[in-house]
């Protein structure tokens, strides 16, 4: 017998006959997915009908699609595994649409399967029908159709491949009833066709040696992390913090990077952009060399464009070859997987006998500590009332020590989160960063409960944001998630209210929610805990009895009702042009933001 006789025979006995509806599950097996978030309906009642039938996928029962999506990513964000959800056709996939834009822009690795009408009845306007394809195509990194029972056992193994690999991010395989129902022979991934998708993960070598040789000749130099750092796996960490050892670099994080780095470490100048610290947004307006790894030069970063860092000569390590030059031109564009390129630099730059100046980089340092002398940080106590950067820094102080993994909302409470919050490790920190989605928090407490349920996760919450997904304590407590929910609860849309202060003269249009509900009787009548402080010294007590309840917990924290998040750099403003807290008079704020400002709001 031939040897490709052989091979031949090898795969025909390993192809075996099934139903389309059991192809998703024994494909999702043979990826290795344990778990999984979705939300029946009729167009992918088969498969449920598997799952029933199975039990080596756990599947979770959310109570609203989004929230399959965004528990996906937190259990993504905080594994480094693709998430997977799974809906219905029509409203099931269009609910999908908001997590799956929020994936992209995070670049979370997730995969969707939706359900479709059957093919015979797609273009007629059928019961319940979309078209889930040309939706979902400028939310993915790429979506099928499969018409085919015999092409759906290798699309879907495509899709975990098109997921996981290059700059990760999620895809949808859309699955008409009919073949859901139909026969066919299922391939296992060993065996089913290559896909033509094989991203660039080595870096050139010639182009990172140019990298190394600049940073030896740098003055004032700062390394600017980002999520891509954390997207490539903890060796990528790991040799991120030896190079900031190696070179004594200052180093700085967009919101998505945070972990990557210990905010411990000595080189730390804390999280740059439009609320970033006084130190670490003044280094990179004025230093003479950046090396930027793994982020994408985003405008909540950069502040004003043709003011953005306007004397430095720019390295930028990035997988995705059209994030390269797309907002900000750099010198030297090393493409390539961040942990190999670092890899690479790290052993370049040890055997370089070529290194800054000592004596520039003692002056860059000095210059840098009469920047963290400023305190950006600061804030008013008041015995009286909790402030809000009181109240995280009074939650980090409690559950540092464990082994806590923290998601957030957005608006003022994920800002101070990131200020307050100090993270050691990578994959603890998640939050929607580009799309800024309210709502994400607490379905993603749950997706990372699900994947470390024995870790203690806290959903950092706003009284607005946290309402839009609110229904997913329903799922907290059915599957016994205790997931922490600490609400920091103003009363208003922080976020807006703050912005409608400074720019539209003090009139709060319907920001203001005055029909909040009573957290703590919500969440006993979803079957969780409930707590509820306004008081600075009783603070630490509810925080430790939020901390030791066993179940999913709301606690209303009653902050001050005006507070504002600063530092802040004001849009159509450069990095050196910062409010900081005790410049913030209505006059300098009137002074900060000009015409052009106020139309980039």
């Amino acid at each position: 017998m031939t040897a490709d006789k052989q091979d031949s025979d090898n795969h025909t006995s390993q192809r075996r006959e099934m139903t389309g509806a059991e192809m998703v599950i024994q494909a999702l097996i043979d990826q290795g997915v344990t778990d999984i978030f979705g939300y029946p309906g009729g167009a992918v009642l088969p498969i449920y009908d598997e799952l029933h039938q199975q039990d080596k996928i756990n599947h979770v029962l959310v109570r609203h699609e989004q929230g399959a999506g965004h528990a996906a990513e937190g259990y993504a964000r905080s594994t480094g595994k693709v998430g997977v959800m799974l809906v219905t056709s029509g409203p099931g996939a269009t609910n999908a649409v908001t997590p799956l834009q929020d994936a992209l822009m995070d670049s979370i690795p997730l995969v969707c399967i939706s359900g479709q009408v059957p093919t015979t009845l797609i273009g007629s306007d059928a019961f319940q029908e979309c078209d889930t394809i040309g939706i979902t195509r400028p939310c993915t990194k790429h979506n099928w159709l499969v018409k085919d029972v015999n092409d759906l056992a290798r699309v879907l193994h495509e899709a975990f491949h098109v997921a996981r690999t290059g700059r990760p991010g999620p895809v949808l395989v859309d699955v008409p009833k009919d073949v859901q129902f139909a026969t066919g022979f299922y391939t296992p991934p060993e065996t089913a066709p290559r896909t033509s998708y094989r991203p660039k993960v080595e870096g050139d070598i010639e182009a990172i040696k140019q990298a190394v040789a600049l940073m030896a000749t740098a003055k004032r130099p700062v390394i600017y992390s980002g999520g891509g750092v954390i997207n490539s796996g903890p060796q990528a960490s790991h040799l991120l913090r030896e190079l900031v050892e190696l070179t004594n670099f200052p180093i700085t994080s967009t919101l998505m990077g945070l972990g990557a780095y210990p905010a411990s470490g000595k080189n730390w100048l804390g999280m740059l952009g439009m609320h970033g610290t006084y130190e670490a947004n003044m280094t990179m307006h004025d230093c003479d060399v950046m090396v930027c790894i793994g982020a994408r030069f985003d405008d909540r970063i950069t502040g004003r464009l043709n003011g953005f860092s306007p004397n430095s000569k720019k390295i930028h390590i990035d997988i995705d070859p059209s994030s390269i030059n797309k907002a900000v031109r750099v010198d030297v564009p090393v493409i390539g997987d961040v942990a190999r390129v670092l890899e690479d630099m790290v052993r370049l730059w040890r055997a370089s006998s070529e290194k800054p100046e000592k004596k520039a980089m003692g002056e860059w340092w000095a210059q840098i500590d009469k920047w963290r002398s400023r305190k950006s940080l600061s804030y008013t106590r008041n015995k009286d009332v909790i402030m809000p950067q009181y109240a995280l820094e009074r939650l980090y102080e409690l559950t540092k020590d464990r082994d806590t993994f923290i998601t957030t909302e957005v608006g003022q409470h994920q800002m101070w989160a990131a200020q307050f919050y100090g993270f050691e490790k990578p994959n603890r920190w998640m939050t929607s960063g580009g799309l800024g989605t309210m709502g994400y928090g607490l379905p993603a407490a749950l997706g990372v409960q699900i994947a470390h349920p024995n870790s203690l996760v806290i959903d950092i919450a706003g009284d607005a944001s946290v309402q839009m997904t609110m229904q997913e304590m329903s799922a907290a407590v059915q599957y016994e998630a205790p997931i922490k929910i600490f609400i920091l609860n103003n009363q208003y849309m922080g976020m807006v209210r703050q912005w409608q202060q400074l720019l539209h003269g003090n009139r709060l249009s319907h920001s203001y929610t005055e029909a909040l509900p009573d957290f703590v009787k919500l969440a006993e009548a979803y079957g969780g805990h409930g707590i509820r402080c306004e008081k600075p010294d009783q603070l630490d007590d509810a925080i430790q009895e939020m901390i030791d309840v066993k179940k999913p917990v709301l606690f209303d924290c009653r902050v001050a009702n005006l507070a504002n998040c600063f530092p802040m750099i004001p849009s159509g403003k450069a990095h050196n042009e910062m409010l900081l807290p005790d410049e913030a008079t209505d006059e300098a704020v009137a002074n900060a933001i000009d015409a052009k400002g106020r139309q980039l709001v």
